[in-house]
């Protein structure tokens, strides 16, 4: 068999993909990240026709090149949460608006193989756009999020992709410079308020894109 590594995957993604519809989500497969791109732009926006968008915090959503693709598209209203040029102030007052736009992109932490995400957050923004807000929204998920059960979804959180993430971002975290959680109480730490997302309300509003590839942390 040739790559039989991605064959496996692949029999992986498609039992996830069973679950997550069982839960309500509307689920696509790409087998690598310019797959999810192409699914996100020529599947999914030209039937829900958004007039807005936004998007929170996601190294996935970024490497599967839509940030630079959706940014440059016509004829769509364009929260920029990412804008470098901007102060803090509006940053956050772009994140609240981002609440209402039309579909709202983003990754998750973890997913069990039961089909629940689970996600931990710093600000808030991102899980509060997943559970109410923006008319759709695009969970991008790579491979490696992938974890047996809720258990095993908080320690890759708070022991993988937590610590990593404030390396990302430079926090003054224990866990930047020990790589394990010490349950800290630094003004910088990221892990503030946890959700588990068992099914999608109303059906269809999260539509996933599970990509046959390790993306983000």
């Amino acid at each position: 068999m040739e790559k039989p590594i991605e064959h496996y995957w692949q029999l992986r993604l498609e039992h996830l993909k069973t679950a997550l519809e069982k839960n309500n989500f509307e689920v696509y497969l790409a087998s690598r990240s310019e797959d999810a791109a192409r699914i996100v732009t020529e599947d999914i926006l030209p039937v829900i026709k958004p007039a807005s968008m936004s998007w929170g915090g996601s190294r996935t959503f970024v490497e599967c090149g839509l940030y630079r693709q959706l940014g440059a598209m016509d004829g769509v209203s364009v929260l920029d949460t990412y804008d470098t040029t901007i102060s803090d102030t509006e940053k956050m007052e772009r994140r609240r608006q981002a609440l209402l736009v039309d579909v709202f992109f983003t990754s998750t932490n973890a997913v069990t193989e039961s089909g629940h995400l689970v996600n931990l957050d710093m600000i808030g923004n991102r899980i509060a756009a997943l559970t109410f807000g923006p008319k759709f929204v695009v969970v991008l998920i790579g491979r490696n999020k992938i974890v047996p059960d809720l258990e095993n979804a908080w320690d890759r959180i708070k022991n993988y992709a937590a610590p990593v993430n404030t390396m990302r971002l430079e926090k003054k975290t224990p866990c930047q410079a020990t790589s394990f959680c010490q349950d800290c109480s630094s003004p910088d730490r990221i892990c503030n308020t946890w959700t588990i997302t068992e099914k999608a309300f109303p059906k269809h509003r999260v539509k996933i894109i599970l990509i046959n590839a390790d993306l983000g942390f």
